[in-house]
């Protein structure tokens, strides 16, 4: 099972707490915030309801006709004020209220949420309670749920989105995959604990995308159409700027010209993107080479999603009539690496944020980025307060990390005008024996990182 031990800490904490609180959590359908609220309800007094996409009626009968039958009692005044008076946890100890998909009610009758502040301040119900407001519209959540509640969202006490699930727990999940297997499955499927799942671990990577995502029926195969799908609409227009996306085109004057959409619309729909988690715009690091750095660059950071447009969506024919098997070995297997190099990078940056974490690096670092260079790029930077910097640069794909790829390093930082404390050299595979006499000279700055100690 996965747990997201940080959240139920953050949860248990203000339950413990004397006072009522007021939680919000969202993420998106398939973060499986269902499971991680009923392993925080374990052992405590609870009601949880599940708001339909209903009417306003409808899902006032609906949350009545379940606290009537919950509690073996009869609903008068047909309002939210008197469901939420007439719950309760049996005994002193606190109730805990549950709330799923908060927004299906309350983009539709605003007047829900003022009861939920009511109940948090003891008009209502007179016992010590705690409420768990759920949601997983990613979009709403973001850009309409602070217009449609307004002043009242400063009676929530905790917002927490729910993230992807980062590298460490995969490899915490998969704990006889090697290191090499684990930045594949990574990169392929990302943290989303709904697709962990479905993932066997006793299957090589070839079987389970065989099984999972190539083959028809397959628990993942209609899964990054319908992560689309489910909050956004005109799905061609979607597709065709992701597909475009996945080919390498990351501008948008690039993606002008290989759509044929206007910039004004594709600036739209790469937004609506961003709002859901699909893509994100890379901000270069900023650095004293800004004249130097590419801007406007965007990627698909949904892995899934990524890994469709890259490898299926432009052979779908293909991958209708083909075996999954062939498919694989003909259109995935050789550009695998390609693709996962990205992936990779993020590997590094977290295993050196938590150096930092611990200690372990010559800076406190306090932001970390990329540097995407006009003619090159710096895959890490991080900077403390008084703005000293350590650099990395990662090797997935190339049998070794070569020596001329350190000096390119080296000339990136001067387009970039930055210095170092120290470098950071990763690789997947090996190292050029230039750079292994090198990282042992006195004083040296580099540091060489072998993926096996990720």
């Amino acid at each position: 099972m996965i747990k997201r031990t940080n959240e139920i800490k953050q949860l248990q904490k203000l339950f413990e707490e004397s006072h009522n609180r007021l939680v919000y959590v969202y993420g998106t359908r398939r973060s499986e915030k269902e499971e991680l609220i009923r392993q925080f309800l374990a052992g405590k007094r609870f009601f949880y309801y599940c708001a339909r996409n209903s009417s306003e009626e409808e899902q006032l009968r609906a949350l009545s006709a379940q606290i009537e039958q919950q509690y073996g009692i009869k609903l008068q005044k047909n309002s939210y004020d008197e469901c939420f008076t007439r719950i309760k946890s049996g005994d002193s100890s606190k109730l805990v209220v549950v709330i799923d998909e908060f927004d299906r009610i309350a983009k539709k009758d605003p007047d829900f949420f003022t009861s939920i502040v009511n109940l948090k301040n003891r008009k209502l119900y007179p016992g010590p309670v705690m409420i768990v407001l759920l949601s997983s519209s990613l979009t709403w959540s973001r850009r309409d749920m602070e217009k449609t509640i307004g002043a009242s969202l400063e009676a929530i006490d905790l917002q927490t989105h729910l993230e992807e699930l980062s590298f460490l727990d995969i490899v915490r999940t998969f704990p006889d995959y090697s290191v090499k297997e684990s930045v594949q499955l990574y990169g392929i499927i990302g943290g989303v604990p709904a697709y962990l799942y479905h993932w066997d671990a006793n299957k090589t990577i070839k079987q389970n995308v065989c099984d999972l995502i190539l083959r028809s029926g397959g628990a993942l195969h209609d899964e990054a159409e319908d992560t689309i799908a489910a909050e956004l609409r005109e799905l061609a227009v979607y597709d065709t700027i992701l597909s475009a996306m996945a080919g390498g085109n990351e501008k948008l004057n690039d993606l002008y010209r290989k759509t044929g959409y206007s910039r004004a619309k594709i600036s739209v729909y790469l937004k609506n993107l961003s709002a859901f988690d699909i893509v994100e715009k890379v901000n270069s690091f900023e650095t004293g080479g800004w004249d130097n750095a590419k801007k406007g660059v965007y990627r698909i950071n949904h892995h899934l999603v990524d890994f469709w447009f890259t490898f299926v969506y432009p052979h779908l024919s293909e991958s209708v009539i083909m075996e999954p098997e062939n498919f694989y070995d003909l259109y995935v297997a050789p550009n695998l690496d390609h693709y996962l190099r990205p992936y990779f990078v993020g590997v590094c940056n977290e295993y050196l944020s938590l150096m930092n974490r611990v200690g372990k690096v010559p800076i406190k670092i306090e932001r970390m980025g990329t540097w995407v260079g006009k003619e090159g790029t710096i895959d890490i930077i991080g900077q403390d307060a008084v703005r000293d910097n350590v650099v990395g640069i990662c090797n997935w794909e190339e049998e070794e990390l070569s020596f001329a790829r350190y000096q390119k390093l080296l000339e990136d930082m001067k387009s970039a005008r930055i210095h170092a404390k120290t470098i950071y050299l990763f690789s997947a595979r090996s190292f050029d024996i230039k750079l292994k006499a090198l990282e042992h000279q006195p004083e040296s700055i580099v540091v060489l990182v072998d993926m096996n100690e990720l």
